[in-house]
């Protein structure tokens, strides 16, 4: 593979945006918002910013890095080349994904094009049509490209799914998130005290917490009290599933990729969230509703489906 890797090191940051933006409307809309949250979770400039760190003064120049961005939890692909995409349908196609990524000999231009060879070769394993392919292919060469050879071919390539996940189709996940909560047939009387429920592991039957008309995310989780911090160290017991430190949108510790009901989220306000998300550097955009999101700030207006990133930081802050 350090042929295809020397290939693939040859590409910007911008250039990988520009080739996943061509793919994505080839892609199954099951993944196509779940591969752009992937890439805002793992951005090449980050560990571009860290490995040139390393290069220059070893281990203790990259973690004194990592100290001034406020780097928290695992944020490097090397640790998690076969669960960093779980939460992408796809991700149940990794073990053909990850054998055609390996099997490239003769890395073809452009990217875009590299990206839909790697699919194409997929297929013919997994037996499913190269749409819910695409996304996976950029996700795994993306991956080889930030963990390197040696730990993308040491992975086993095992699928992180229960057997009830993966017994689900990509119609029954997206009715899923398009589905709201029934509140009852005098719902309408319920008014600001309408309940929604707000999911944030789609593989996981008991991964979801109530959030009442209007609440932010964060305050909706703080009232699951089930034990997160011994999964990820970065949650305060009590305070729920998301990580959450200043709830002002200040700290940039709760952001979350949504998966499904974007538009169920209350639009971004740009004085408070919108600048904040530019100074995290998890995305720039002007959409009014997108798919990344500060939880301390987004109120819920209906069910929505979310994925909570393994890391937090503020790499905005360029050293």
């Amino acid at each position: 593979m350090s042929s295809l890797y020397a290939h693939l090191s040859r590409y910007t940051s911008a250039e990988w945006g520009q080739a996943v933006r061509s793919l994505s409307m080839g892609m199954h809309p099951i993944d196509r918002d779940a591969t752009r949250i992937w890439f805002s979770f793992f951005p090449l400039d980050l560990h571009l910013m860290l490995e040139a760190a390393r290069r220059e003064g070893g281990d203790d120049a990259e973690a004194a890095v990592a100290r001034k961005l406020g780097l928290m939890g695992k944020w490097k692909l090397a640790d998690q080349v076969d669960r960093s995409h779980r939460f992408l349908f796809a991700h149940r196609y990794w073990p053909q994904v990850k054998s055609a990524v390996s099997a490239t000999t003769e890395p073809v231009e452009p990217l875009a094009a590299l990206i839909t060879a790697v699919a194409d070769a997929a297929t013919r394993t997994a037996r499913v049509d190269r749409d819910l392919l695409l996304g996976m292919s950029a996700v795994g060469l993306m991956t080889l490209r930030q963990a390197g050879p040696e730990a993308f071919a040491e992975a086993p390539g095992h699928i992180h799914l229960s057997d009830r996940a993966r017994a689900r189709s990509p119609h029954q996940v997206l009715k899923d998130r398009a589905r709201d909560d029934a509140q009852g047939v005098l719902g309408f009387l319920r008014g600001v005290r309408r309940r929604w429920t707000v999911t944030f592991d789609e593989n996981e039957s008991d991964a979801t917490f109530p959030a009442i008309e209007d609440q932010e995310l964060a305050s909706a989780a703080q009232a699951d009290k089930r034990d997160y911090r011994s999964r990820d160290p970065r949650c305060t017991p009590g305070e729920g599933p998301i990580p959450v430190e200043c709830r002002a949108a200040s700290c940039g510790t709760c952001w979350v990729g949504v998966l499904g009901g974007a538009t169920k989220l209350s639009p971004v306000v740009e004085r408070d969230e919108g600048r904040r998300m530019k100074v995290f550097g998890y995305i720039d955009t002007d959409e009014p509703q997108p798919i990344i999101r500060l939880s301390c700030q987004a109120r819920v207006r209906g069910a929505v489906s979310v994925v909570i990133p393994p890391w937090n930081g503020i790499t905005g802050r360029r050293p």
